[in-house]
């Protein structure tokens, strides 16, 4: 019944006021006529009897970033925090109260509430905070000035510090970083080892979502396999599985599902029982999220479901696509979907922003091409290439090829 907004906020909060069942608004920052100041009513308010909770009591409702349509409502208990630090901040983060932790992540999104708030809250260890836009020299200068000890930056950042800072091997003594964590969506083997080379540390996959805790990383000291998200967790005990809900092996594609009833997963979206329904199918919460298991149980990501390109009778993920192209140094960033074909059903379909110092050429179109095909194997290389200087992101960083995938359509559609 509550709301508690920044005064940069109001305007958006009191367009929607209407239409939520709230009784007060308070409001940080600032002042403004209908509104209580929330430091003022800290400061006045007398103290109170905590209220009884159990692990059972709702907590939150947090909004998934929207990658595949309008962002979704999650409900969670208050026993979802306490599988959080059992598993995420234990098992990914290894962070301890002696640790110096920076996510960058804005406030607001869900996974800030992951981690450095749920994270530090329940382990203890001290939270950094960043309200500036991203530079990759303004990040590097902060690790430089501040003892942050681990870091979980988004894919697109490390992307970018990679490409945009010359030299990056100068920072290493610099810094007091031991541990760098990456999360969003699965990060470039090319990346991983050039910031292990020039700073040291080994970035480390964790996969999850805003419905779970931590559901497969790359545990501290764990052998990290670029490109891989590392194994699952203990405790939420993912597995990938076909579409009859059978485990599947070694080489194996299948998506990724938590068993029904596990602590650390959510309890449906808010007012969508239909929804809520569709993924809870039988005993597994499916995530939606397809992936493949090597011979030691690491799972490699491939993409959304809806993602998954179907050309020509094979199955194939955008991620090892855009994973070959950024190993080519024209490439700074990639985004690979399935674009309609009347006789294949769909193409591989590249979308590709430069590095500095490349410009768009057919010539360049042919070696990516190759590049591609010696990387991968030969049937999914991009048959089409378009270059860009800009790609569709949510707010927090993902790729929305749900988007890219509706402009081909309508492209095609109009010949």
């Amino acid at each position: 019944r509550v709301i508690v907004a920044h005064v940069s906020t109001a305007d958006q909060v009191e367009e929607a006021w209407g239409k939520c069942p709230l009784e007060h608004r308070l409001l940080i920052g600032g002042e403004r006529p209908g509104w209580l100041s929330f430091g003022k009513a800290i400061r006045e308010a007398r103290s109170l009897e905590p209220v009884p909770l159990t692990a059972q009591d709702p907590m939150t409702i947090n909004f998934t970033s929207g990658t595949t349509g309008n962002p979704k409502p999650v409900m969670h208990r208050h026993r979802w925090m306490y599988g959080h630090n059992r598993v995420t901040a234990r098992y990914w983060w290894g962070a301890t109260e002696d640790d110096f932790i920076w996510a960058t992540t804005a406030p607001g999104w869900a996974k800030w509430y992951w981690s450095p708030m749920g994270v530090g809250l329940t382990c203890g260890a001290t939270q950094f905070s960043y309200h500036g836009r991203f530079d990759p020299e303004r990040y590097l200068d902060i690790l430089s000035r501040y003892p942050i000890t681990k870091l979980c930056a988004t894919p697109t950042e490390y992307r970018l510090i990679v490409a945009h800072v010359p030299n990056l091997a100068s920072w290493r003594e610099k810094l007091k970083l031991r541990d760098a964590l990456s999360a969003g969506e699965p990060l470039n083997a090319e990346v991983i080892d050039t910031v292990r080379d020039a700073l040291g540390v080994t970035i480390r996959d964790g996969y999850g979502q805003t419905e779970s805790v931590c559901l497969v990383c790359n545990y501290p000291g764990l052998p990290v396999k670029p490109g891989s998200m590392g194994v699952p967790t203990p405790g939420p005990n993912a597995s990938v599985i076909d579409e009859k809900g059978n485990p599947v092996g070694p080489g194996g594609l299948g998506e990724i599902a938590v068993p029904v009833g596990n602590p650390g997963i959510f309890d449906g979206y808010w007012k969508d029982p239909e929804l809520t329904k569709a993924v809870f199918s039988g005993k597994w919460y499916r995530t939606g999220d397809l992936a493949r298991v090597d011979e030691e149980g690491y799972l490699f990501f491939e993409g959304r479901a809806d993602d998954i390109i179907l050309s020509a009778g094979y199955r194939i993920g955008p991620f090892e696509v855009e994973d070959a192209l950024v190993t080519h140094p024209a490439v700074a960033e990639a985004a690979v979907v399935g674009s309609p074909h009347p006789e294949r059903g769909e193409i591989v379909k590249a979308f590709v922003i430069l590095s500095p110092g490349y410009e768009p050429s057919e010539a360049l179109v042919r070696e990516l091409q190759e590049h591609v095909k010696r990387v991968t194997a030969p049937y999914k290389y991009p048959r089409e290439i378009e270059f860009v200087t800009g790609l569709p992101k949510t707010a927090s960083g993902k790729i929305k090829r749900a988007e890219l995938r509706r402009r081909e359509r309508e492209r095609k559609l109009k010949g």
